[in-house]
């Protein structure tokens, strides 16, 4: 092989490994500046925004975690912390409960809810789909169907480990009755964030100082 022949793949190869590089140091410095953005507390959180109707309760759609399998190799809180702060407007102390989707559509059967559909930040709007019903239903907490929850007068935080499943955020008047209104905050601790930047910012230095090293073989081969 000619000393030009051996001189093209370095070349190539070194391209390569730093387009990838960059990429990998994107990539962390994405994730880093993200991790910066966490409060006291490690969570990256949302403004606090007014959320209402006069039916019994605010529920989410349904949120659908697949870990495919993998939930049994993992640790508790592996995947990850969902906090809900909720401060309640109407003077009625407030209920906030994450549970089985399929037991919240059977705790609020016939029950008149409302359910977000979606949610913009930047100005703040939410999206309501409403579900009449004629039923009053019992008081939340007297149900055995949640994961966790909250309740009683003035501000409430729920903390939640994100689990593999279906899922449903629910806010109510902690008596059940209707006419729901409260102030939200929904935050998020993601452990693997830092990790992944730093991660990615290791390998793509490590590819970065390979590029350079071809390189100067190169140079020698010129």
């Amino acid at each position: 092989m000619t000393t030009t022949s051996k001189r093209i793949p370095l070349i190539v190869t070194a391209a390569v490994a730093s387009l990838l590089a960059a990429g990998l140091l994107a990539v962390g410095g994405v994730a880093l500046l993200g991790d910066a953005q966490k409060d006291a507390n490690g969570y990256f959180s949302t403004g606090t925004e007014r959320f209402a109707t006069d039916t019994h309760a605010l529920a989410t759609e349904n949120l659908d975690i697949d870990l495919d399998g993998a939930e049994s190799i993992l640790s508790d809180g592996a995947l990850g912390t969902v906090r809900l702060e909720v401060s309640p407007q109407n003077g009625e102390p407030v209920f906030v409960g994450i549970a089985r989707t399929s037991q919240v559509s059977a705790y609020l059967g016939d029950v008149a809810h409302t359910s977000v559909t979606d949610i913009d930040y930047s100005p703040f709007r939410a999206d309501y789909s409403r579900q009449h019903g004629e039923r009053r239903p019992a008081p939340p907490a007297q149900e055995r169907i949640w994961a966790e929850s909250a309740q009683g007068a003035g501000s409430q935080t729920l903390t939640w480990d994100v689990d593999d499943g279906d899922w449903s955020a629910v806010v109510m008047n902690a008596d059940g009755s209707s006419g729901v209104q409260a102030d939200i905050s929904a935050g998020a601790k993601v452990p693997l964030v830092a990790k992944i930047g730093w991660g990615a910012v290791a390998a793509g230095t490590i590819l970065l100082i390979a590029a350079g090293g071809m390189l100067v073989v190169r140079s020698r081969l010129a």
